[in-house]
């Protein structure tokens, strides 16, 4: 009986314990198999083809996901059914490294309890303290390792959800990797956690993200660091005395938002200068009004458990691994819980080297929110009409215009039959209202100022109908929770966005595009190379100077991606 089996009844407390002897031995298996004298591979083909047909439990479920079954059997028919991962009498140093890959999981936000990383060492230790050990169990060894690392790598470079699943558009410009072949070249890397890193998002804020993982699981880990005294009835100004200044003062430390105390420095029973600034860093990065006052809203952003942050880290890497893995045009990508627009300059993600502007997003009821999908701009509209959706039609304009079919002007909207702007205009009439409440006829909201949709709007042909564009509530922008629109993004500064996606026709500047916005008619423009747009969702974001941004989960995709991966894990 192999201790391995052992290994499956492990509890939760004693999985650091395991982790860390599978760890030493792993480095004792390099160093006995290092100082062995290579032998000739046994014979595995019978071997390993009865193991992959039968599977096993603990090693090869399938499952999970049955078609692993043939790709681990045609990986192994292709190589003529030898071994990748030892040759029948010691583990390669690959296979080593690829089990030490499998528990560090947890650092590319991953979690190890997906692949029998600790099962598979345990396995090993066995057949290495017992050195006549039959092929079988070599074999065994081999194709347990060899499914492990292709599901890892999987979720490694395309994530470990289909973003379909979760209702999102993503498929636009992906290019399908062979896992298996991956895997094979992988069993030869002379470094394999460089290949694997390679297999990454190529993104440096994807990077930087994964950085911060491993800083605040380390803060995560430390009792009681968000534990701080209620507030009183009222929020506390800058300036009033607080119970819970001291500890205040160390959780911002502990965040980056304030510089580390001088040892002999007394401690703060206020919100004092130094502390008030660094409130308002804090607030500043949690989407909060950045005034400085402590108040239930900021406390509960310092209050919330880090493992939680953890959490908002790990999903949003998630979700960068839905995306290309490498850019291969300068996109625009607009991240709906940030309210903001990144306009590439290239396809390196340089923060120097991106326009940035704020935008509103959809309101958070199911029908309204904005889709996540990707999609290429090909043309705006300056002084567009709105063609008003019938939904929006029935529920929110003929309700009124049936008493009064004269609110229809005072919106600066007529009813039109046919399609396109050279539409026929019909009389505001009771009888023609009606003709809009059953869809024969359509509202549309006529170019200018007040118009809706302001006065450009950038079309990314897609099945949401979902596009960005210009808005004359600019007051709206000063909201620090924009989520107002109907679906479609409005932007700060459409002048600047215009003037981007324009930079390949330099007869557009920027006096050429405000003289077609306050035009007297409609016009469209052609760009002459389509724009990639990528719709996200990331509650977390790191940046270039250290500082991580966290975000509402205003639509909650965090929470149902939560629980698609909890129901995988049950699943596997």
């Amino acid at each position: 009986m192999f201790r391995c089996r052992a290994a499956l009844r492990l509890g939760s407390k004693s999985r650091a314990a395991s982790a860390s002897r599978a760890a030493s031995v792993s480095m004792a298996a390099i160093a006995w198999a290092l100082a062995s004298t290579a032998l000739a591979q046994a014979p595995a083909e019978d071997a390993l083809e009865r193991i992959i047909e039968e599977g096993n439990p603990a090693y090869l479920d399938w499952s999970a996901a049955p078609g692993n079954r043939d790709e681990i059997g045609k990986l192994y028919q292709t190589n003529g059914y030898r071994l990748f991962w030892s040759d029948g009498q010691k583990p390669t140093a690959a296979a080593i490294s690829l089990l030490q890959q499998l528990r560090l999981a947890g650092e590319r936000g991953l979690d190890p309890e997906d692949y029998p990383g600790n099962r598979l060492a345990y396995l090993l230790i066995d057949l290495i303290d017992a050195p006549h050990s039959g092929i079988e169990q070599w074999a065994l060894f081999d194709a347990g390792l060899s499914l492990a690392g292709l599901r890892f790598l999987s979720d490694v470079h395309v994530g470990r959800i289909d973003p379909a699943t979760m209702g999102h558009d993503l498929s636009v410009g992906r290019i399908k990797l062979d896992i298996p072949t991956t895997l094979a070249h992988l069993s030869s890397a002379v470094d394999v956690a460089v290949a694997v890193d390679a297999l990454e998002p190529q993104f440096s804020h994807y990077a930087l993200l994964k950085k911060q993982l491993s800083h605040y699981r380390t803060l995560a880990n430390e009792d009681g660091l968000s534990d701080l005294p209620a507030l009183p009835a009222k929020s506390l100004k800058p300036g009033d005395d607080y119970s819970g200044a001291a500890k205040l003062q160390r959780l911002l430390a502990a965040l980056g938002d304030a510089a580390a105390p001088a040892p002999d420095a007394p401690a703060p029973q206020s919100l004092s200068p130094p502390l008030v600034d660094a409130l308002k860093h804090f607030q500043g990065r949690h989407g909060e009004k950045a005034d400085g006052v402590l108040g239930a809203a900021t406390f509960t952003q310092l209050t919330r458990p880090l493992d939680q942050r953890v959490r908002q880290i790990e999903l949003t890497m998630e979700r960068w691994r839905w995306l290309p893995s490498e850019l291969v045009t300068a996109p625009i990508i607009v991240n709906i819980p940030q309210f903001r627009l990144f306009a590439f300059e290239s396809t390196a993600d340089s923060e120097a080297h991106m326009r940035q502007m704020d935008v509103i997003v959809g309101k958070s009821f199911d029908t309204t929110q904005t889709p996540v999908f990707a999609a290429d701009m090909s043309y705006l509209i300056f002084r567009p009409y709105w063609e008003v959706p019938y939904s929006i039609a029935l529920k929110e304009i003929v309700p009124t215009a049936r008493n009064n079919p004269s609110d229809i002007e005072r919106r600066q909207m007529e009813i039109v039959s046919g399609t396109g702007d050279s539409a026929a205009v019909m009389p505001n009439t009771a009888e023609n209202v009606e003709l809009v409440a059953k869809g024969t006829l359509r509202l549309r909201q006529r170019p200018g100022p007040n118009n809706s949709l302001g006065l450009v709007k950038f079309m990314l042909p897609n099945a949401y109908n979902v596009y960005l564009h210009s808005t004359p509530a600019q007051s709206l922008f000063t909201e620090t929770r924009r989520d107002f629109s109907h679906g479609c993004v409005r932007v700060s500064d459409p002048v600047g966005l215009a003037q981007y996606v324009l930079r390949d026709s330099p007869e557009w500047t920027r006096e050429k595009i405000l003289a077609a916005m306050n035009g007297d008619k409609p016009l469209t423009v052609t760009l002459k190379n389509r724009i990639r747009v990528f719709i996200v969702y990331g509650t977390a974001m790191a940046t270039e100077k250290g500082n991580v941004l966290f975000f509402d989960d205003i639509y909650r995709h965090d929470e149902r991606l939560q629980k698609a991966l909890e129901a995988r894990r049950v699943r596997s």
